[in-house]
C-alpha cells in the first residue's frame, strides 16, 4: 500500500510541475510563480514540506 501512495504521490508531482511550466510567462508572474521554484511549489503542494 505505501508504494502505490509514493507512486500516486510522484504521479500527482509530475503533473503538478508539467502544469506549472505549461503556464504562459505573464500568468506565472500574476500568480507569483517563479519559474526557478517550480519544482518546489509543486513539491509543497504534493507533499505538504
Amino acid at each position: 500500500m505505501a508504494f502505490l501512495n509514493s507512486f500516486r504521490k510522484r504521479v500527482a508531482y509530475r503533473r503538478t510541475v508539467a502544469e506549472l511550466s505549461s503556464l504562459d510567462p505573464r500568468l506565472a508572474e500574476d500568480l507569483g510563480v517563479d519559474r526557478g521554484r517550480i519544482h518546489e511549489i509543486a513539491a509543497d503542494a504534493v507533499y505538504r514540506r
